[in-house]
């Protein structure tokens, strides 16, 4: 019991009182009380309701146990990439090496994405005035960016042979030994877009050694045919692949990883210069309303894919047909289907006898991160994870996106 109070000089004051009941488990109790009126003890006691008004200007509150500290303890915890990683090493999902690899391939991420938001400013635009193995012409950041992911890669001292898109045979890491981790990667997709400012992306896919094939490197960095062979025997299907991910450049700078165990994603915070982990385990819609084609080529697509998209776009019973969305940029467009569902598709057609994406750089890793966020990658017959690679820059066609999308058209193609 507390004894009468004479109110100071100050407006009001906090009094603690405990509750009349025996319970040892009832909050302690917060009066405020008007310093112009004088007190007794009678009126001190609370009614233990969160807010009541007593004679004498008494105001009771209940006050939590738990400190407002402890409540916005979680407030500023952030994870950053290289911390998950040392968690998925500590849990024995990868090792160290593999942790240092893709360490290595966000470092190189975030130089690209630098590289990219600087692009007009340091004369990067534009075409560089070569053509690389396919026959594209490759733009002066498609060039700069291939050194930037090869250097990082090179220097991490844990790969023993890289293959770009770019380059037009895969290049043995000299610095490191025979049977270290095998990255396969695009350093620039959708390049076409940089002139415009509009969505790019990195993609990356990462197999393990094979001890069995060993490639005889002298002085030459490249590799002769025989080789190339083996690379192939090595980088094998998708469904071999330990790791893979996507950075994409736009509003923010995103970077999406899967080691086979869920899909992340982490933001580039520019505050830290780190990448944060902002989604857990992210699970693609098992359907949506959106498909991304590019439909200026719609003439050389064969009959069924054209009843396919004729079909998207009646509206049907709901009377809401499909929204089209296409970016052009694989990163943009799959990160977008990735979050909302629905499909993307890039489909063989009379000038490109089997489309135009590849297989190893673009196709297996975005089948392989699609799959572990529950949704499907698919040729229009079969597995994108299936099909074994038989050339360095095969091309397939691709079909991406939630389960029931995916195979509704392949029961139009079939």
């Amino acid at each position: 019991m507390v004894a009468a109070v004479t109110a100071p000089a100050c407006s009001s004051h906090l009094l603690f009182s405990t509750s009349p009941s025996p319970s040892r488990l009832s909050p302690p109790q917060l009066c405020v009380f008007d310093s112009r009126t004088v007190v007794s003890s009678q009126n001190i006691m609370c009614s233990g309701k969160k807010k009541h008004v007593l004679g004498g200007g008494i105001k009771c509150m209940a006050v939590s146990t738990t400190s407002e500290a402890e409540t916005k303890k979680g407030k500023f915890e952030i994870q950053t990439l290289t911390s998950w990683l040392l968690k998925q090493e500590q849990a024995g999902v990868i090792d160290a090496e593999l942790t240092i690899v893709i360490s290595s391939i966000s470092m190189a991420c975030k130089q690209i994405a630098s590289l990219v938001q600087r692009a007009g400013i340091s004369n990067l635009t534009g075409v560089q005035g070569a053509v690389n193995v396919q026959g594209e012409d490759q733009k002066k950041l498609d060039v700069v960016s291939n050194e930037v992911f090869s250097n990082c890669l090179r220097s991490s001292g844990r790969t023993g042979i890289i293959a770009s898109e770019e380059e037009d045979v895969p290049v043995a890491v000299e610095e490191s030994y025979s049977g270290n981790y095998i990255v396969v990667f695009d350093p620039l997709d959708g390049s076409s877009n940089i002139d415009a400012a509009v969505s790019t992306g990195s993609i990356f896919g990462i197999y393990s050694p094979n001890d069995e094939c060993l490639a005889d490197i002298g002085d030459d960095a490249t590799l002769d045919q025989t080789e190339q062979r083996c690379v192939v025997n090595v980088c094998q299907p998708g469904s071999n692949l330990l790791a893979a991910g996507y950075c994409m450049y736009s509003s923010s700078i995103i970077f999406v990883v899967t080691l086979g165990n869920g899909v992340f994603a982490f933001n580039l915070d520019p505050m830290y210069g780190e990448f944060v982990l902002t989604q857990e385990n992210i699970q693609i819609p098992k359907s949506g309303k959106i498909y991304a084609f590019n439909e200026g080529n719609y003439q050389l697509w064969d009959d069924k894919l054209k009843k396919y998209v004729d079909d998207l776009k009646d509206p049907g019973p709901s009377g809401k047909p499909y929204s089209a969305r296409y970016i052009g940029s694989l990163v943009g467009d799959f990160h977008r289907t990735l979050l909302y569902g629905g499909i993307y598709g890039y489909p063989r057609d009379k000038k490109s006898k089997n489309g135009k994406l590849r297989l190893l750089y673009e196709c297996a890793p975005m089948s392989f991160i699609v799959e572990q966020a529950g949704g499907k990658g698919s040729d229009g017959h079969q597995r994108i994870l299936d099909i074994q690679p038989t050339e360095i820059h095969q091309r397939v066609p691709l079909y991406i996106g939630s389960v029931e999308e995916v195979e509704k058209v392949e029961k139009y193609l079939a």
